[in-house]
């Protein structure tokens, strides 16, 4: 149980540093964070497509498009800063599982 504390509390430390960097840099972070999650939103769209074009692969198609352009938006309408790091997140980790899953 203290091991998974210790993990929880340095997970926390790492994203409230990150956070912290990135809220103090919004302006540089924001355009590499569009860059950035629309290149690996588009690799999980392309390893989807690679897959065939399935109702499933349909499904995480349209997943992959929806979280890329609700983060794009939520910097082009300058939302709030933390708004914007947790979609920016979610968005590249929900790339990454979709490579993941259709790696296998």
């Amino acid at each position: 149980m203290a091991n998974f504390v210790s993990l929880n509390s340095n997970t926390m430390g790492l994203y409230t540093n990150t956070f912290e960097t990135f809220d103090k840099n919004f302006i540089g972070f924001a355009t590499l964070a569009i860059l950035g999650q629309s290149c690996i939103g588009g690799a999980a769209a392309m390893s989807v497509l690679t897959n065939g074009t399935s109702i499933g692969q349909m499904a995480q198609l349209s997943i992959i498009v929806l979280i890329c352009m609700i983060t794009n938006t939520s910097i082009l309408a300058q939302m709030r800063h933390k708004v914007i790091f947790n979609l920016v997140v979610s968005s590249t980790l929900t790339s990454l599982i979709i490579i993941a899953l259709n790696a296998l």
